[in-house]
């Protein structure tokens, strides 16, 4: 299928202020005061990550959808 990302995205460290995020060779961070959907979840929750396609996160143990673009840039998606 055109656009299926191969690798997966991995959880790399979750902290009291948020979680790093492995994509590829890239590494991001989710702060929960940018992504407060994660603040109360699990470590199990948070690390089972979906990557289906370059721009597309999901998180199905807590039904959160966010674009890649998002996480690079929260500001822009208020």
């Amino acid at each position: 299928m055109p656009g299926t990302v191969t690798s997966p995205a991995e959880v790399t460290h979750v902290s009291r202020h948020g979680f790093g995020l492995l994509l590829g060779g890239e590494e991001l961070f989710l702060p929960f005061e940018s992504f407060p959907w994660f603040k109360s979840a699990t470590i199990e929750q948070i690390s089972h990550v979906e990557w289906p396609t370059q721009d597309h996160l999901y998180w199905p143990l807590l039904d959160v959808d966010l674009s890649v673009a998002s996480i690079r840039d929260p500001a822009a998606f208020p």
